[in-house]
């Protein structure tokens, strides 16, 4: 089974009930079945978006410890392969987290992605692959 893609965006939804999109993000993850795989970005810019949300980052680090987010992305040893996805995407003004995300789903194979970030569909991994956004919003 190919593992899902986890974007900042869904984290924070799923854990702040006031966000907008708290209910869709709640209903999709309820339907997958599928590892979530991210990186250590997405992970530090959940927390850091969370900070005034009581236990919003040890929640985020319980998933992780849990196995719930799994992170098998390093950025040590990609800084070349990150450089190269910054150039490339240079006018969308690409963020760590999402370069990590595009590199990460190359190395696994897999195009499902949860995310609220529209530059997902613009974004392309592997030999010009497209991602699957997997909220319809």
């Amino acid at each position: 089974m190919k593992p899902v893609l986890l974007d900042t965006g869904v984290i924070v939804a799923l854990l702040d009930r006031s966000e907008r999109y708290h209910s869709a993000c709640a209903r999709c993850l309820s339907t997958l079945s599928a590892p979530l795989v991210t990186c250590e970005a997405v992970i530090a810019e959940s927390c850091y978006l969370l900070r005034r949300l009581p236990g919003a980052a040890e929640a985020i680090l319980q998933n992780v410890d849990s196995g719930a987010f799994q992170i098998p992305f390093r950025i040590s040893g990609s800084a070349a392969k990150l450089q190269r996805v910054f150039r490339k995407y240079r006018d969308r003004q690409v963020d760590l987290a999402d370069a990590c995300l595009v590199l990460l789903a190359g190395e696994l194979g897999a195009a499902d992605i949860l995310t609220l970030d529209r530059d997902f569909e613009v974004y392309r991994w592997g030999a010009n692959k497209r991602f699957r956004l997997l909220l319809q919003l």
